[in-house]
């Protein structure tokens, strides 16, 4: 039988990807009571299977998206600021062709061709060059370098591509941890007064006149009514399973499942620029340098049938972006080359767009207070703005509770992050001089999680074996620990694919011998 919780939380958050934790770092930094529950591990499906990167998205210029764009553009920086660990400017080379085409049926191709149609489809250079102005000026730049004009001749940029490649364009974006920035926005929520719960499961929820009862299975199988005086569904990819199968309330609003998928390669390039490639279908792709000695190719569109069916890089999907980035680089990519793929599926408001790269990626939240307690349910959104979509949820949310605390978030750090931008290479230069043992790899690495955490993980160690165990690639016995204790890791797979990407240095015997000592030890 269930066992009622005494306690009465302002809000219940079903969904621990980045918008159910960054909502509830905003609603207990105003000082609400919350509780989120996350079926499985934090991050563990569309916020840890992004392309990476806080972008204002250039391609969505096209679709005449500007206010996504513009509030993208805007929060690049304001996040930028607050976790310098984990995110930092990135510099993106498109390389230009005339024979460059637009995605069919976007609404600037339209248009061009009922005004120009002299272009057939193709995309020139001055309407690039427009689109680069628009993506410098919308969101009001301090931090990153504008865009300019590259020669692609006798340069490094230039090096890995075919001769065809004369020029490029070059415009400012961010790379960012999309799992580890998860995991960080739980633990901040938490140290505000958050009741974090993962591996716990929402059987159910149902209205008792202004309170919401929500039914959770726990890791052990023990079930708990929690009581709530509002729901928000954060579920992502499950958002519409959690309406209709959940909670059980009449909505007409519905979900496009979008699958994106990507490869991860040996390293193609000695710099640490991403490509921005345009295809001939008109579609574009990234290759990003990753985790020092891969690079990161992708995304595609597909639709997806079912949040409950596992996404995978099909073989015609891995075949699409090999051929994709062949047409770019001069040395051949084939299958051998792939060393892991991965997909994530998005959860994109459905519009109604004729195809999946049409969908709209800009957040809907919808809020339903006709049968008693209210429920707010969110569609879409994308990584860069998910702390805009917390503050916009938390507007949604303030009718329901009198004289609720404003927007606080802008320029507050996350746990980690309180250092400045540019000041990376002096924190690892500090932790090596205060710990002689740690190679610069391995500070760096560090530093790159866990920002000024570092030390407390690193705490009194003198020598390596100080540390502890070593599971591989200097994965420490101490770090393990810190990351059960503190990030709520409890699986070698938690460890090695969400709080870092360590499963692409160790191998199978050495991943099975940290998942046993962590099942030991917990």
């Amino acid at each position: 039988m269930a066992e009622t919780s005494d306690k009465t939380y302002d809000l219940f958050i079903i969904g621990g990807g980045i918008n159910g934790c960054g909502i509830a770092r905003d609603a207990a930094g105003r000082g609400m009571s919350v509780a989120l529950a996350e079926m499985n591990d934090l991050a563990s499906a569309t916020s840890s299977a992004s392309t990476k990167l806080f972008h204002g998205g250039l391609r969505y210029l096209e679709y005449f998206e500007i206010n996504l764009v513009r509030h993208a553009l805007e929060e690049r920086e304001t996040l930028l600021k607050a976790m310098p660990h984990i995110s930092w400017p990135m510099r993106f080379v498109l390389p230009y062709h005339k024979d460059m085409r637009f995605e069919g049926g976007t609404p600037t191709s339209k248009l061009l061709n009922i005004f120009m149609p002299w272009t057939r489809g193709k995309r020139p250079a001055w309407l690039i060059r427009l689109g680069l102005f628009l993506y410098d000026n919308l969101g009001g730049r301090e931090i990153l370098p504008g865009a300019k004009t590259i020669s692609l001749k006798g340069t490094p940029e230039g090096a890995p591509l075919q001769d065809k490649y004369k020029k490029a364009f070059e415009y400012s974006d961010c790379w960012v941890e999309d799992s580890r920035l998860v995991v960080l926005n739980a633990r901040d929520a938490e140290e505000r007064g958050a009741h974090i719960m993962t591996r716990t499961k929402v059987l159910s929820a149902a209205r008792a006149g202004d309170i919401w009862e929500v039914t959770t299975e726990g890791p052990l199988g023990d079930t708990e009514i929690h009581r709530a005086r509002m729901l928000i569904n954060a579920g992502g990819p499950w958002v519409g399973d959690i309406i209709h199968g959940k909670v059980r309330v009449n909505s007409s609003e519905g979900v496009r499942l979008v699958r994106g998928s990507h490869i991860v390669t040996r390293r193609l390039f000695d710099h640490d620029k991403c490509y921005f490639f345009q295809g001939t279908d008109g579609r574009i792709i990234f290759a990003i340098p990753y985790e020092t000695d891969f690079t990161l190719i992708g995304t595609t569109d597909a639709d997806h049938p079912d949040p409950n069916l596992k996404p995978d890089c099909t073989p015609e999907e891995q075949q699409y972006l090999l051929d994709f980035a062949n047409g770019y680089f001069k040395e051949k990519l084939t299958a051998q080359d792939v060393v892991w793929t991965y997909s994530g599926v998005r959860p994109l408001y459905d519009d109604g767009a004729s195809s999946a790269a049409a969908a709209t990626r800009d957040y809907t939240l919808k809020v339903d207070a006709t049968g008693g307690a209210p429920i707010l349910n969110i569609f879409g959104g994308k990584i860069t703005t998910y702390r805009k979509l917390a503050e916009d949820t938390m507007d949604k949310v303030a009718p329901f509770f009198q004289g609720m605390k404003g927007h606080w978030t802008a320029g507050v750090p996350l746990p980690g992050g309180d250092f400045g931008v540019g000041d990376v290479d002096s924190l690892i230069a500090r932790l090596q001089r205060d710990y002689p043992f740690l190679d610069a790899r391995w500070a760096k690495r560090l530093v790159r999680a866990y920002g000024t955490e570092s030390r407390d993980i690193l705490g009194e160690a003198k020598t390596t074996e100080d540390m502890g165990r070593n599971f591989g690639f200097n994965l420490t016995e101490a770090e393990v620990r810190w990351l059960m204790a503190r990030e709520y890791a409890r699986t070698a797979e938690d460890v090695l694919w969400r709080r870092s990407k360590m499963g692409l240095r160790l191998s199978a015997d050495e991943a099975r011998a940290l998942d046993d000592w962590m099942q030991r030890t917990a």
